[in-house]
């Protein structure tokens, strides 16, 4: 990595999919500033933000502008799930999911736009299959992974053409290295559930100048799920 080298920010970094995210663009030369609530490791540079929060997305912006100087790629992957019935589920957890999930993909995309512009970068969001299926009792993290979907093609058509926005939508993937059982794989069309890699594999290339011809795009990753009609017997 040198002075020159792409910059990208992902948020919610500390560990899971964004922390394989910046792990795998740091790998390809990319200096990669991470933003969390937790430490963080995977980047080249962590932060300690809630981007949820305005004033903590300008600063942590306005930093990268300062120590960086550019910024190529975003990817807004910070998310939290509160799965309660619908009648305990409080405002207040309501606010915090699509504070945490959407209103800081809205926050950092606003606030990284003039550096973007400048870089002809990309945004990449992070949503969910979720945005399209349902399991019970997840009203307020389903509501944000389709207004994700939504607000990605909106920045895609008034960002361009300086900047590039796209969305990846996992379905199952294994973030914690749990024990899986064989019928866990055998339920996906491809054989098996998600790796962190699957992932970051695909934002590396979303980010990249081979995906230069697509925008306003959702990327489903999720072993063909969604594709596959389920119905009890």
């Amino acid at each position: 990595m040198t002075p020159s080298s792409p910059v990208a920010l992902v948020s919610g970094a500390a560990h899971g999919i964004g922390a394989g995210i910046a792990s795998h663009l740091k790998r390809e030369g990319w200096r990669v500033v991470t933003a969390d609530l937790n430490p963080g490791e995977a980047g080249t540079r962590h932060v300690i933000a809630d981007v949820s929060d305005e004033a903590a997305v300008g600063a942590l912006v306005d930093g990268i502008a300062r120590q960086e100087g550019r910024l190529d790629a975003l990817v807004c992957n910070a998310g939290i799930m509160v799965r309660k019935p619908l009648a305990t589920l409080s405002l207040a957890e309501w606010n915090k999911v699509l504070g945490t999930n959407l209103t800081s993909a809205f926050l950092l995309a606003r606030a990284a736009e003039t550096l973007l512009r400048a870089a002809r970068g990309s945004i990449v969001t992070i949503a969910s299959t979720r945005a399209h299926m349902s399991e019970p009792d997840t009203e307020s993290y389903s509501a944000t992974k389709g207004g994700i979907l939504a607000l990605t093609h909106a920045l895609a058509v008034s960002l361009g053409p300086d900047v590039r926005a796209n969305c990846v939508s996992p379905g199952w993937i294994d973030v914690s290295g749990e024990a899986l059982r064989p019928e866990d794989h055998a339920q996906h069309p491809a054989g098996r559930v998600g790796r962190v890699e699957d992932i970051a594999a695909l934002v590396a290339w979303l980010v990249g100048p081979q995906a230069g011809f697509v925008t306003g795009g959702e990327f489903v990753a999720d072993g063909g799920m969604t594709r596959k009609m389920i119905y009890a017997e």
